[in-house]
């Protein structure tokens, strides 16, 4: 299958499969500050069309698709809204910082496979520079009826201070360790399936869990026909295997958190990476199947690294 990419000039890319937009990747979008500014994945298709991303949500309204969303990052917040303080819940500051794009360095599409790759300058909401950021992103079609997004990013440290990478739950929240790569789900995905490499569960069942992968099997309005999203955590990521913030319950969502109960601190001049696949798959392929997408994203690791 055939992948192509639609540039819209310093806004976004939207990558198709045949007839179907399989995601856009907005890089420069028109986000409010408070919501912290930052590129982000929606929609998000199976290779039939099935819509597997939330945007802007009310009750989130800084939940966009699929985005690399910080909300710790020493004394600045990378994730939108309000900040955790403990002993004062969340607390409105003005620290809502911005990951900014600065120039595309790829953009190809050929055959089943699809990439490109930009630099962003991260700011706190005065101005100020905090990180240097080159991100790359890939699409590959497995089959006919899955596909594998691939997030690298290497973030340095341009602050001159040591920034401490964390999450509510490192402030005192227990059990709110989420930041990293969160992906929001569709409404319809609500009281869905959470599977590890270990188990299955629902609702708050395996939000903590310590975990290689993770994936989501949620069922669509209107068709009643089944979606799977698998999120899989590469082996050279720091904390790896990380502990998972995940829920079915109230929304659809995961995140492979590395920073869920422990802080990562970044001295300045210093840098650090992070690599994810993520397999979108028509269909619920049951416990098996689904373990089965997995070791395919992970073999798509690998393979990027071979």
């Amino acid at each position: 299958m055939t992948l192509k990419a639609n540039h819209a000039l310093d806004h976004s890319v939207t990558v198709t499969a045949g007839d179907v937009e399989l995601f856009t990747y907005t890089y420069r979008p028109d986000t409010p500050t408070l919501e912290s500014p930052k590129p982000y994945l929606h929609p998000i298709r199976t290779l039939t069309g099935d819509l597997v991303s939330l945007y802007r949500p009310h009750d989130h309204v800084w939940h966009k698709g699929i985005a690399w969303s910080l909300p710790h990052v020493g004394p600045h917040n990378f994730w939108g809204g309000p900040t955790y303080v403990h002993g004062q819940f969340y607390v409105q500051q003005d620290n809502n910082g911005s990951a900014v794009h600065r120039e595309l360095t790829a953009l190809s599409a050929s055959g089943d496979r699809a990439e490109l790759a930009h630099r962003l300058d991260w700011f706190s909401q005065a101005g100020e520079p905090v990180i240097d950021e080159h991100r790359a992103l890939s699409a590959t079609v497995l089959d006919g009826a899955t596909w594998v997004l691939t997030f690298d990013t290497t973030m340095t440290n341009v602050s001159g201070e040591t920034l401490n990478i964390g999450s509510p739950t490192t402030k005192g929240r227990e059990n709110a360790g989420y930041g990293g790569l969160f992906w929001r789900g569709p409404r319809s995905f609500t009281g869905g399936l959470v599977q590890s490499p270990t188990g299955t569960g629902s609702g708050n069942d395996l939000r903590g869990t310590r975990a290689e992968w993770l994936a989501f099997r949620g069922r669509h309005d209107e068709t009643g026909t089944a979606s799977t999203v698998v999120m899989v955590d590469d082996a050279g990521n720091p904390q790896h295997p990380p502990l998972w913030f995940v829920r079915s319950e109230e929304f659809a969502c995961i995140c492979p958190a590395p920073f869920f109960d422990e802080e990562l601190p970044v001295p300045p001049g210093t840098t650090v990476r992070f690599r994810y696949a993520v397999v979108v798959a028509d269909g619920d392929r049951g416990d098996e199947g689904t373990a089965e997408l997995a070791a395919r994203g992970r073999d798509l690791l690998k393979a990027a690294t071979a």
